[in-house]
């Protein structure tokens, strides 16, 4: 595992107590993966996924608790390293995000398919097998406005290389943010590292289905205007290229 990658931002908020503590000391043991001392990491679920998601940057955890909750098929992986947020995410998948009480399991009707990285999921990018994810999402992340701090962003030279192989052919990446220069500075990365195309032209409407985050709307509320972007994988043409590029 690589360990010379350094976080900007925060880990914890307020102080967390009661269910939220109990899940974060003896549940979330049990959703986050294993690392191996050799190989690849092997996820597995409650289910057989029939297709594999990453969120990178989960927040409070609405988007992945309910599009998990949709797709009872689809393997998830959850990162953030907010801790307050992993423990809203937890609420969400026992329900005690609606009561403050709740036990250390699934509520009725969902099914075994979330796993947890508590950390910059950037620590696994080289632990986890190419090509096993089918989509990859990417929402509101951390904008980091000021000039100097922009190759801070998650969409960046160095991790757009690493979403690609990461990606099974055809994959999609779905970004979503509410800051235009982010926006178009993502725009700009995606499509100078050549191994993206833009599939959704109109990045103001959102995607069929979209699951809307608290965030978003206090975004809406303020005025602010989302941007929605689709980028699906190029072929292994470009890996070739790309390997070329690299010697």
């Amino acid at each position: 595992m690589r360990e010379t990658f350094r976080f900007f931002g925060r880990r914890k908020g307020k102080a967390i107590t009661g269910i939220r503590a109990e899940m974060l000391d003896k549940w979330l043991p049990q959703l986050t993966p294993k690392i191996p001392k050799r190989g690849k990491i092997q996820l597995k679920f409650g289910i057989i996924p029939q297709k594999m998601v990453l969120e990178v940057g989960f927040g409070g955890g609405e988007h992945l608790a309910e599009l998990a909750k949709r797709e009872t098929t689809t393997g998830f992986l959850g990162a953030e390293v907010f801790l307050n947020g992993v423990a809203s995410l937890l609420a969400h998948l026992n329900g005690s995000h609606r009561s403050g009480t709740g036990k250390l399991e699934l509520e009725p009707k969902r099914v075994d398919n979330i796993r947890i990285w508590p950390e910059d999921i950037r620590l696994l990018f080289d632990k986890l097998p190419e090509g096993i994810f089918n989509e990859i999402y990417v929402l509101y992340p951390d904008p980091w406005p000021k000039k100097r701090h922009a190759q801070r962003r998650f969409i960046n030279d160095d991790n757009i290389p690493e979403l690609w192989r990461l990606l099974a052919p055809k994959g999609k990446i779905y970004l979503a943010t509410d800051v235009a220069a982010y926006a178009e500075w993502a725009l700009d990365r995606m499509k100078e590292s050549k191994l993206f195309s833009q599939i959704k032209k109109d990045i103001f409407t959102p995607p069929k289905g979209w699951i809307s985050t608290r965030y978003e709307q206090k975004g809406l509320a303020a005025g602010r205007q989302p941007n929605y972007m689709i980028f699906q994988k190029k072929d292994k043409k470009v890996k070739k290229s790309l390997t070329k590029q690299k010697k």
